[in-house]
């Protein structure tokens, strides 16, 4: 697979020789706009809102609106102002522990694969870095734009994540989360129970996309000119509601299905004058056939 960066990692006078290729691959079904009459591609075409003409490439420029209907028009060369000196170098200004980053940071993935002649310096950053459970911190230029990147252990591999800068994360404070102090040790304790029955051994091959699957299978049979059936649920309809206990006690004894269970939710059972939340309990939406 083709480098799309080629340059070095640097750490204080360490240079290792890099390609940056790509570690994730997009698996999307992609769709053309046609004219349903004769099924023709739809052609976009740049209009100019006043005059509702086309506009050639030549005489379309770029501008910045600072307020409604108001535009700064930005030329070839203020862009070239207020660009970064170009380099081909991943320069690592602070180690940091990886439980210290918040994930909303990190964004694309790539892998950092090491360049003839910088084998023995990149297993020996790897290793260095592995043994202090730390990540990289830099910065990088990629096709004229400066990002910031995270370099971290991935197996035998140094991986590089492309990063946000601070202020492109939303601030919590702008939202309302309930305190700690609205869950009970009971209500805690059977969640607990509950969270252990269902840990499993992390296996990524297990969770597959299934609307690209089943449209996968749509798409294959109306190529074979197959009628399409299709499944519409019913409204969801409220029907009534039940205590927040209640629920988790049958999640237990249904996830674990066993005596076992069953004992270890009643011990988790408040007293009878400590009533629990309630919740509102959805009803499972029921399945009709259709023909299309």
């Amino acid at each position: 697979m083709a480098a799309i960066w080629k340059g070095s990692v640097t750490f204080g006078l360490v240079n290792i020789p890099v390609e940056v290729k790509t570690a994730v691959r997009e698996d999307h079904i992609s769709f053309r706009m046609l004219h349903a009459t004769d099924m023709s591609p739809i052609k976009y075409e740049r209009l100019c809102q006043e005059e509702g003409e086309p506009v050639p490439w030549n005489e379309i420029v770029k501008g910045y609106e600072y307020e409604k209907g108001k535009f700064v028009v930005m030329t070839d060369d203020d862009f070239k102002a207020a660009a970064v000196e170009s380099s081909r170098t991943i320069d690592i200004l602070d180690f940091v522990k990886q439980e210290e980053i918040d994930p909303r940071f990190f964004e694309t993935p790539y892998f950092l694969v090491p360049a003839k002649g910088g084998e023995k310096a990149y297993a020996l950053l790897r290793a260095a870095m592995k043994n202090a459970d730390a990540v990289g911190i830099g910065k990088i230029i990629m096709r004229t734009k400066q990002h910031l990147a995270g370099i971290k252990v991935v197996g035998d591999a140094l991986v590089m994540e492309i990063m946000r800068f601070s202020n492109e994360l939303v601030d919590p404070v702008e939202y309302n989360f309930p305190g700690e102090d609205t869950v009970r040790p009971q209500e805690l304790q059977m969640a607990e129970m509950l969270v252990a029955n269902l840990t499993e051994q992390f296996s990524p091959e297990k969770y597959t996309d299934d609307y690209r699957e089943k449209l996968m299978k749509v798409i294959n049979a109306k190529m074979k000119g197959k009628k399409i059936k299709y499944e519409e649920p019913d409204e969801e309809e409220d029907t009534g509601v039940l205590d927040l206990m209640s629920r988790l006690r049958e999640s237990l004894e249904q996830g674990s299905g066993g005596k076992k269970a069953k004992r270890s939710a009643a011990k988790a059972e408040p007293d009878g004058d400590n009533e629990a939340e309630p919740v509102q309990k959805k009803a499972k939406p029921s399945k009709k056939r259709k023909t299309a």
